[in-house]
């Protein structure tokens, strides 16, 4: 069967190539540069847990060296600290520069047998049929290709999305940021700061840390105002510093300097029969501290399965549709909360009014969106296809899995999210005690032959765990979780015939022409 074809190589389609290479299928990569990242500091990504799991997994490994975990997350006012925040019960979120990551993503991806680059190609034109794909490009050694599908990762000014003809409204320049990369040494080593209202200067400021002593600052400009000259963005720096610093200025070393906009934008579809959009060809946001790429690395996670899923054995046209109605549905909403939280925190009439302590709240809001939390931030849940939850536990149905310590198949304990993004869904059984026992003494006892059993008879490729416990979940509970890792339903115990219903209802269905069978019965 032929490959998917992946057009652009940021970190989304860099992702996508590699989270389809976990499920076992094989992409083209049609990369219109010559395959290097110019270093820019200035230019960063922010992860949390589930992006920053899901890119170690994919064999990304700038992570731990170039990136670095906040040791806390303080907010000022004026000049008073009216917050901070430490990461104890939960991992801190990791910031390091875009290109660090890409050049991570594109080593893992020219190791790995299953993904093809091609630099230097454009993409020029593209037809479908009943089977697959055709590419045609200029530049390069080939100038057409034939896959699978074809996706569309090719950023804000997409060729894919153009050549479909699919509409791309929204907000133009929603925020604007002066940005500068930095070595200094601060008050705070390694602690983020977010500053809402300094005695002087931009309305905001925030301070992200690097590795090496390095700091991203974010200063807030007026949406339409002058542009930043060398000279102007000199003096925010040093006013700045000085504020935060004593008084006086302490030596720095300018590394890179830029000016971001910020627009919102969502495109009115992302499948167009067997072509999709991903990352910032679907969808751009970014103002109020949210993530644009960890978006896009979501897009790609969530893709990926639905895709491997139809290239090994067919999937129902619902089940590739459940692509754009999840993750369209999540970024509308996350663009939504912005939308209707930009009054509130930026000082204009409306909502500010009517909410008391309106600043600190303000504060709270930012601080959401910057941390991975809440309407702004926080991780989406998608609305399941079957509403089993006869167990309830600290998850809802649709909602991203804990990542507890659980038995893999070879006898190893290992945090559940390292097992995903292997074409498989995992079913978990909470069987306290079993952490403290060998696999093989208990993998043959209690419930463990049905249940194996049961998972065995499944619609589609599942693994079966174990874990000592689970938040909220009573003994004995029984876990259906996807393979991006949201939960899909919880059972109270093994049972067969509710398992398999759920399983089919995950993969909406049986492809196109192929009759449903009942499940199997289990003794």
């Amino acid at each position: 069967m032929d490959p998917v074809i992946v057009v652009g190589s940021g970190p989304v389609g860099l992702s996508l190539s590699l989270a389809l290479a976990g499920h076992g299928v094989p992409s083209v990569l049609l990369d219109e540069g010559p395959g290097k990242d110019e270093p820019r500091p200035a230019r960063s990504v922010v992860l949390h847990s589930d992006t920053a799991a899901m890119v170690q997994r994919l064999g990304c490994t700038t992570l731990r060296d170039e990136g670095a975990r906040y040791a806390a997350w303080r907010t000022m006012r004026r000049r008073q600290e009216t917050r901070r925040i430490t990461f104890e019960d939960h991992p801190a979120p990791l910031h390091l520069p875009q290109h660090a990551l890409t050049r991570g993503l594109r080593a893992a991806a020219g190791a790995h047998p299953l993904v093809q680059l091609a630099t230097d190609t454009k993409l020029e034109s593209l037809e479908q049929d009943d089977r697959g794909v055709t590419a045609r490009t200029r530049g390069g050694d080939t100038t057409w290709w034939r896959g699978s599908h074809l996706v569309g990762c090719d950023g804000a000014r997409s060729t894919v999305r153009k050549l479909l003809g699919i509409r791309f409204p929204g907000w133009t320049a929603v925020e604007r940021h002066a940005v500068a990369a930095l070595r200094a040494e601060l008050p705070w080593p390694g602690e983020a700061l977010l500053h809402r209202n300094p005695p002087s200067g931009p309305e905001e400021i925030t301070a992200r840390p690097l590795p090496d002593g390095i700091w991203r600052l974010d200063w807030l400009l007026p949406p339409r105002g002058d542009l930043v000259t060398p000279d102007a963005l000199v003096t925010l720096i040093r006013d700045t510093l000085a504020l935060w610093c004593g008084g006086s200025t302490p030596p720095y070393d300018l590394i890179d300097t830029g000016v971001h906009i910020q627009h919102h934008r969502l495109a009115r579809r992302w499948r167009d029969g067997r072509a999709f959009l991903a990352g910032d060809a679907a969808h751009l946001l970014g103002a109020l501290g949210t993530q644009s790429v960890e978006e896009g690395l979501r897009d790609a996670e969530n893709l990926a399965w639905k895709l491997a899923l139809d290239w090994h054995q067919g999937a129902s046209d619902a089940l590739l549709d459940s692509y754009e109605g999840e993750r369209r549905t999540a970024v509308a909403a996350r663009l939504r909360a912005a939308d209707q939280t930009m009054p509130v925190l930026r000082g204009g009439a409306g909502l500010r009014s009517l909410l008391p302590g309106s600043g600190r709240s303000a504060e709270g809001l930012l601080t959401d969106g910057h941390l991975g939390r809440g309407p702004l931030g926080g991780r989406p849940v998608y609305a399941p296809p079957v509403a089993v939850r006869e167990v309830p536990t600290d998850t809802e149905p649709g909602g991203p899995v804990a990542n507890v310590p659980v038995s893999a198949p070879d006898g190893s304990t290992v945090p559940l999210r390292d097992l995903l993004g292997r074409g498989k869904l995992l079913v978990l059984l909470v069987a306290p005690g079993t952490g403290v026992w060998d696999r093989r003494h208990w993998a043959g006892a209690g419930l463990m032959p049905r249940l194996a059993a049961a998972v065995t008879a499944l619609p589609v490729p599942a693994e079966l765990l174990v874990a000592d416990a689970y938040p909220g979940a009573p003994a004995h509970t029984v876990l259906l979780v996807r393979p991006d890792g949201h939960l899909a339903a919880t059972f109270a115990g093994v049972r067969p015939a509710e398992l398999y219903a759920a399983a089919d209802a995950v993969r909406a269905g049986a492809p196109a022409g192929v009759p449903a069978t009942p499940a199997p019965v289990i003794d």
